[in-house]
């Protein structure tokens, strides 16, 4: 027995990274799963026994369109995980707006569309569970601490963690519970980017930045996607019942 089993969770920009190894968790505790990208992960959704669709997360006509899909195919929502984000590495005086605009568009607006288009679904079957149901909203240690070069990330992931603040409070007469993650530097294709901005940057070798971020956390190396794929599943389920508005950061001690 899992501790998810009999729920039904979405996972947006589930291809790769942190987002597959959170849709693999759910799986795995027992829920069943969708996930969602630009392009539909169906490989990933045939290897846990879930559902898989095309989405962009910066469209609302796509967010009410993948309600009505989950209603029809898998009978409701029980969890969401706002995963899908962008990673941008400039200077302020480089970043554009239309660079401000696209990540905020993908790592907040995104975050704003999906939680209001879930609300509904999660709350038909919030009394189904002794904890209620779940968002889950990916942040970053980014959005607690500035970082010289990423003010427009920082800017994405600090307004999410204070929207799920503000949602904690707003949705817990419908018995929806809402948390963020705040992942440190974790071993994925994004983590690897910000490796290679950070050597372009200072006009040095990749190994040298992995050193050096790896230092920063004092656990002395990078995070694991497990790592915070189990910190969401702990969030979903009835164990974080009394744990809402919430900042489970995942970063191996960097912003102790």
């Amino acid at each position: 027995m899992g501790d998810l089993d009999g729920r039904i969770a979405l996972v947006t920009g589930a291809s790769r990274g942190l987002g597959e190894a959170a849709a693999r968790a759910l799986a795995a505790a027992g829920a069943r799963v969708a996930v969602t990208d630009l392009s539909p992960p169906e490989d990933l959704a045939a290897q846990i026994g879930g559902l898989a669709r095309a989405q962009d997360v910066t469209s609302e006509a796509d967010w009410s369109a993948t309600m009505d899909w989950l209603r029809a195919e898998a009978g409701g929502l029980d969890v969401l995980v706002n995963n899908a984000g962008l990673w941008l590495f400039k200077p302020i005086t480089e970043t554009t707006l239309d660079d401000w605009r696209r990540l905020h568009a993908v790592n907040v607006e995104g975050v704003f569309l999906g939680t209001r288009a879930a609300v509904p679904l999660l709350a038909e079957r919030a009394h189904k569970w002794r904890g209620g149901t779940a968002i889950v909203n990916l942040s970053s240690v980014a959005g607690i601490e500035g970082s010289a070069g990423a003010t427009c990330y920082n800017s994405t992931k600090g307004a999410v963690r204070l929207f799920t603040k503000g949602c904690a409070k707003e949705l817990a007469p419908a018995r929806i519970r809402v948390n963020s993650v705040h992942p440190g530097v974790i071993d994925t294709q994004m983590g690897r980017d910000l490796i290679d901005d950070f050597a372009r940057a200072q006009g040095v070798g990749d190994n040298e930045v992995l050193a050096n971020i790896s230092a920063m956390h004092p656990l002395g190396h990078l995070g694991e996607p497990q790592n915070v794929a189990d910190a969401v599943v702990f969030l979903a389920s009835d164990r974080a019942g009394f744990t809402t508005g919430s900042e489970l950061v995942v970063d191996g001690g960097m912003s102790a």
